[in-house]
């Protein structure tokens, strides 16, 4: 039946709209985000290795070689199923080091720019062909379907509407994503068409050809059973073979790397596909057997010519053969639309930029976008002139199998990638030539020159004549690459960046990076660097990129952060334009220095375990367990804790050590220790250079308090691999300070206190004569003159006595009050007897007194002494005020005491003597004003009931005066000191 090219051409353009259309609901959010990640989307996603192949060339592969045609399947559902252990180590690589080809995880793994190159070649000799498969596929069922006279040229426009849907999917944007999420819907709903469709198909055979299992059953055992037994069936060495081609396309061809690999949405999703895929596979599969032999029930002859489209002779309905066509146009167009993205990258990257590097191009960005767009559609064009002028000649088998023989040429590459550390670029590249060169010249050549494959038995492998020229030329190249790979490998010397670069790809190996120091200073000398080879406006934005993803300051000059930094930038600037051009670029214009004592980068090697420990087992995971406790018993110590390389990098700033410090160990790990900010600096570089273990009590400001910090150092010297440093512990010793000051205060005190009462003892007898003469002298004469002279002696002894008194006073005060009346008192009523006293003596008259304590706020305490404390304070206020100053007394509760506070409006007390008022015979006044005893006695009858004292001056509310603060307790506690804070000074 003939269908209409108008009507065809609308179809085809009608599905391309909507595949469009899908791909804007995505972009815009009309789709959510939920169902995009989830792993099912993605496993549909990944049914785009079902290419035409799945669809035509399947059931053209079952008529000629029966159920071998399962191993296109079962090939790449054996390589999901060994996922853990090999698909998941080449996705951590690949996410790590920004690695979107296969080219790029070979120079990354093999040093050299050239390997990509090379690399890239043989992928695109060996993409032609599977191209040219697809787009043949297109053209034949164009001219089944209309019996157009030249359907290549409708292959040629449906390429490049394919083309232009490339386009839109991954080159629209001068900085593309790192997972195109429209992509992932649309090759996820033309999966669902293709499963859609061939399981239609299937039910159609079964249920429309046959009248259901029975009949299909009865046939296979009577008619058909003489035509199955025509069928060739492969031998077991051909079907291994088969399953290791597959095996290898599943995660080798380009279009299959960037969708496993560079578009998985986790590791999660890639674990589910090792079942969900084969599955997805399963059914794909499921109906190729059914369309052939309902072919064959129909009396079609399955061996001529054109049986790979047997599923259009299934009905003579239209819409059976629309169904047909859009299975395989959904298979063609996602395989090419894939294809023409990985491989135009993989050109760009490694033969473009090789051949012409980014030189200060101001306009990089469009730059390489156009470069890109260009090789997406040349890419596409190519594999429309392979088949217009090479695939028209050959089936789909011949031309699948030509692909799939070259990709698997890169099979020991990838082995040794992950599992084999001692190779090097000589040996791979040189079985990587031997290899190619067989498959070129066996199959790739038959196909431009139109004859069978060229296949030479060496001597010994006769066993191969007569087999399927594929067959052997499988073997004899795969043989061949394998046995040079590894004989070079051995026989020449591996490169220290090639073994650093196994170490990182190895499944079982952490990388150890030196801690190397880098020429740029800062974030901002990386932009100067970087713009001599990117120029200033892609250099800005690459480093602010780079800065941002790693939470770093354009100022900040660690080491550390630094080379995670360069780190970063090269693995963004490997997405961009490869890893080779990249690593030049980096290595270039941000160089480390060759620094041959740098030693391995713990911080570095420990973000690597803590992203590599979920995947450890056994041994190596209770040596990791213990490493954490340990690491963790460090951070956690009650002590500061700081560790320095032999470089003097800061490895380690433990937890009591940021509390200490006030700076978090994130912002200062991996810093120089003569960067740190004051005043750990100085004080750290001098315990490092010091002679001394210890350093007791040094005298540091933190901010605005002084501390006094002891430093402990241990000094690890370096053992052949065990790194060296210097250990520092720091503890506060500022209390024990204190305390011991406080000691030396008290002891001071005792010792005045004991020389003030010998001073009184021995002033007392002679002071008591002298008083009694001046008394008996006024008995005994009625001169004027000697009984104002007895008068002045009588008055000037009462004085001595007074202060006598309050020498002994003193030097019996610091008891508890153990023996005193203790009872409950007022302060409002002991501030009034105070206020009473004050206003009998002479002086002060013209200043005013507030009492502001309000009634009922008691506490325990002995009333005389109390109204002692308050007669000192007031009189000093007094003292200090001028005239018609103002002396304010107030109370107020606080926590479990009581506040009085005694406030004057005087001049103040000058700094230099405040911390010092409390200590016997200082005082402010004027020489023969006062004694410098009164304080001190208020300090220790304040002690004694267990309260606290502070000055402020001038007060905190003030800008002068002076305000003197008694902390009491509300019940008092003998024999304890209150939990109160400690107010004193």
């Amino acid at each position: 039946m003939s269908t209409s090219l108008t009507g065809l051409l609308a179809l085809g353009v009608g599905y391309l709209v909507l595949l469009l259309l899908c791909a804007q609901a995505a972009e815009r959010g009309w789709i959510p985000a939920r169902l995009l990640h989830h792993p099912a989307v993605y496993t549909q996603a990944l049914g785009v290795y079902a290419s035409a192949w799945a669809i035509y060339g399947s059931v053209e592969f079952a008529a000629d070689a029966g159920y071998g045609y399962l191993a296109y399947y079962l090939g790449v559902a054996g390589a999901f199923l060994l996922g853990p252990v090999m698909l998941l180590p080449i996705q951590r690589m690949t996410r790590t080091y920004q690695l979107a080809s296969l080219a790029d995880l070979f120079v990354f793994r093999f040093r050299s720019r050239w390997v990509g190159t090379l690399i890239t070649l043989v992928t695109l000799l060996a993409v032609l062909p599977l191209l040219a498969l697809q787009i043949q596929t297109l053209g034949e069922a164009v001219h089944l379907l209309t019996r157009a006279a030249s359907p290549s040229l409708l292959a040629l426009l449906f390429c490049l509407l394919i083309a232009g849907l490339a386009l839109a999917f991954g080159a629209r944007h001068t900085h593309q994503p790192a997972r195109h999420e429209a992509l992932i819907a649309v090759i996820a709903v033309e999966s669902l068409v293709k499963l859609g469709a061939m399981l239609t198909l299937g039910g159609i055979a079964l249920y429309g050809i046959f009248d259901g299992p029975a009949d299909l059953q009865a046939w296979l055992d009577g008619p058909g059973l003489i035509t199955q037994a025509q069928t060739r069936q492969l031998d077991s060495g051909q079907w291994r073979t088969l399953l290791l081609l597959f095996f290898a396309a599943a995660f080798l061809m380009p279009h299959m790397f960037h969708m496993v690999f560079t578009e998985t949405p986790s590791r999660r999703a890639l674990l589910q596909t090792s079942w969900s895929l084969p599955l997805f596979l399963l059914l794909m599969a499921v109906p190729i057997p059914l369309i052939l032999w309902g072919a064959q029930r129909l009396g079609i002859d399955t061996t001529t010519p054109g049986i790979a489209y047997l599923a259009f002779a299934l009905s003579d309905s239209p819409w059976v053969d629309t169904l047909v066509f859009l299975a395989g146009l959904a298979a063609a167009s996602g395989t090419m639309i894939l294809i023409a993205l990985s491989l135009a990258g993989m050109i760009l990257n490694h033969v473009v930029l090789v051949a012409h590097p980014p030189d200060n191009r101001p306009d990089l960005y469009r730059w390489l976008l156009w470069l890109r767009r260009a090789l997406i559609v040349a890419v596409i064009l190519s594999g429309w002139l392979f088949y217009r002028t090479i695939g028209i000649k050959h089936d789909l088998t011949t031309l699948g199998l030509a692909a799939f023989v070259g990709m698997a040429q890169c099979l020991p590459g990838m082995l040794a990638v992950l599992y084999w550390p001692g190779a090097n670029r000589k040996g791979m590249v040189s079985g990587l030539a031997i290899g190619c060169t067989i498959w070129l010249l066996g199959l790739w050549l038959p196909l431009l020159a139109g004859y069978p494959a060229l296949v030479v038995i060496p001597p010994g492998l006769e066993s191969l004549e007569g087999t399927p020229g594929w067959y052997a030329i499988t073997l004899l190249s795969l043989a061949c690459n394998i046995l040079v790979f590894i004989l070079v490998s051995l026989m020449t010397r591996t490169s220290e960046g090639e073994r650093a670069a196994a170490e990182a790809c190895s499944v079982d190996a952490v990388i150890r990076p030196k801690r190397h120091s880098l020429a740029a200073k800062n974030g901002e000398d990386f932009k100067r660097h970087l713009a001599q080879a990117l120029g200033p406006d892609v250099a800005e934005r690459e480093v602010s990129t780079a800065l941002e993803a790693l939470g770093l300051s354009p100022l900040d000059g660690r080491p550390y952060a630094l080379r995670r930094l360069r780190d970063r930038l090269q693995a963004n600037l490997s997405g961009l334009m490869g890893p080779a051009v990249a690593r030049d670029i980096v290595d270039r214009f941000l160089p480390y220095h060759q620094d041959l004592q740098a030693t391995p980068d713990i911080h570095y090697v420990e973000s690597r375990l803590e992203a590599y420990r979920s995947r450890l087992t056994g041994l190596a995971r209770e040596l990791d367990s213990l490493r954490r406790h340990h690491r963790r018993t460090l951070a956690e110590l009650p002590v500061g804790l700081c560790a320095f390389g032999e470089d003097r990098e800061l490895l380690m700033w433990n937890s009591a050590l940021a509390r200490l410090s006030g700076i978090a160990g994130e912002s200062v790990i991996g810093a120089h220790c003569a960067s740190l900010p004051a005043p750990w600096a100085e004080l750290l570089s001098r315990m490092i250079d010091t002679g001394q273990p210890q350093l007791y009590k040094q005298a540091v400001r933190i901010g605005a308090e002084l501390r006094y910090l002891s430093l402990h150092k241990a000094t690890l010297a370096a053992h052949g691999d065990e790194r060296g440093g210097t250990v520092i512990l720091v503890e506060d010793h500022s209390e024990m300070k204190w305390l011991e000051d406080e000691l030396v205060h008290a002891e001071r005190l005792a010792s005045i206190g004991r020389l003030a009462a010998g001073v009184a003892h021995e002033i007392g007898n002679p002071i008591t004569g002298i008083s009694s003469l001046a008394q008996n002298l006024r008995y005994d004469t009625d001169d004027p003159a000697l009984l104002e002279t007895a008068a002045q002696i009588q008055q000037l002894t009462e004085r001595v006595s007074s202060i006598v008194s309050s020498l002994v006073s003193f030097a019996h005060s610091g008891r508890h009050l153990q023996g005193s009346h203790v009872e409950r008192v007022d302060l409002h009523q002991l501030c009034e007897e105070a206020l009473h006293l004050i206003r009998l003596a002479r002086s002060g008259q013209d200043i005013r007194y507030s009492n502001r304590c309000p009634s009922g706020l008691e506490v325990d305490g002995n009333a005389q002494r109390l109204v002692q404390v308050l007669v000192n304070l007031i009189g000093n206020a007094r003292d200090a005020c001028q005239a018609g100053g103002h002396v304010e007394i107030d109370a107020q509760p606080h926590d479990d005491g009581i506040h009085m506070c005694v406030t004057d409006d005087g001049h103040g007390i000058d700094a230099a003597i405040r911390d010092h008022l409390f200590e016997p015979f200082t005082t402010t006044k004027a020489p023969g004003q006062g004694t410098g005893l009164g304080l001190p006695l208020v300090y220790n009858i304040v002690r004694e009931h267990h309260g606290h004292i502070r000055i402020d001056s001038p007060p905190p509310d003030r800008t002068h005066g002076t305000r003197i603060t008694v902390w009491l307790p509300r019940t008092q506690q003998d024999g304890e000191d209150s939990d109160a804070p400690d107010i004193d000074r």
